[in-house]
């Protein structure tokens, strides 16, 4: 039997949870106790957080959480595991390298028929998405800068500036979210906390100036709450209620925006609450798409306004004048 078998064997012995000493695990396995100690050794140095104890009720024992650790994976977790590394990397996680060092992991302990049935799990799962690989080094210094707890210098292009500026931030998190890559942090400069596309940042520099992350602050919750139009008295919100297929009524209450607003619904039917000026603003652009597949049912003000920016962009067609050159 090999060195690595010998191992595993004691490991599950010790797996037991009770005190084991080496006599027994020489006598249970049937070798010397000087080799017991030598692979006793070579566990605890892989990093097993062995505990050895001295003395007439002495014996060798795991910690508490390494025992209720999953040491193997069957094969539905680890088709899950490939499965969410796919997903991961499709999005431009930037940590690709290290992901792909723990899927080799997984299928390399695996034996011929957990390969077949991963392989099975596999085949035909692909997933097709925008990666934007050139972000990779600036994610890498900013999930370092999080977890270091370290400011950073960066110079930053918006929408409304033709050139970069130069920016102080403490950043909180990162966020994935519709496709793009975001920083949420302390910006020095507006004294808030604000969110970053990184996209935008054309430089960066990780600094050694230390802060403190705000404690129990979730940077997802942020960066959703700064997206929709802030109203906090919602005796001064308006019902909008729409019918229709029930796929397009699933997919309008599953909206990123329209779920935070939901208030009641049945498979044809759905009724939000939102503030009058969002729900005039923003939700004709979200209907539109559906057809005739919904219908609006309150308020009347919707559907006109629906009327109104449907005549606006016929208008727009029907006059367009532009040249080449002005889309250039």
């Amino acid at each position: 039997m090999s060195k690595m078998d010998h191992m595993m064997q004691i490991l599950w012995m010790l797996n037991s949870g009770r005190k084991i000493t080496a006599k027994e695990i020489a006598e249970k396995l049937e070798m010397n106790i000087r080799s017991v100690y030598r692979y006793i050794n070579s566990l605890s140095a892989s990093g097993v957080p062995i505990i050895a104890e001295t003395g007439h009720h002495g014996g060798y024992t795991l910690l508490n959480n390494f025992i209720k650790s999953p040491l193997i994976f069957d094969v539905d977790e680890k088709a899950a595991l490939l499965h969410a590394a796919i997903f991961a990397k499709e999005a431009g996680y930037f940590l690709e390298e290290a992901l792909n060092s723990a899927t080799t992991k997984l299928t390399m302990h695996s034996n011929q028929e957990q390969e077949k049935m991963i392989q099975q799990h596999l085949q035909g799962f692909e997933i097709i998405g925008p990666v934007e690989s050139s972000l990779e080094p600036l994610l890498k210094k900013l999930e370092d800068s999080i977890v270091n707890e370290t400011s950073i210098k960066m110079e930053y292009h918006t929408n409304n500036e033709k050139q970069p500026k130069h920016r102080m931030i403490n950043p909180y998190g990162l966020v994935y979210w519709n496709q793009n890559w975001y920083v949420v942090a302390f910006c020095h400069v507006r004294n808030e906390i604000r969110n970053f596309k990184v996209g935008r940042i054309t430089s960066l520099h990780q600094t050694v100036i230390p802060f403190q992350r705000p404690q129990s602050f979730s940077a997802s919750d942020f960066f959703m709450k700064s997206l929709l139009p802030q109203a906090e008295d919602k005796r001064n919100h308006v019902s909008f209620i729409i019918c229709g297929k029930t796929s397009a009524v699933d997919a309008i209450c599953q909206h990123w925006f329209l779920r935070y607003h939901l208030e009641e619904r049945t498979s044809k039917k759905a009724i939000f609450l939102l503030d009058e000026e969002a729900l005039h603003t923003y939700v004709p652009n979200l209907l539109f798409p559906y057809g005739k597949s919904i219908q609006v049912i309150e308020p009347i003000s919707l559907k006109q306004k629906m009327i109104d920016v449907l005549k606006e962009l016929i208008d727009f067609y029907e006059n367009e004048n532009f040249t080449d050159g002005e889309c250039q």
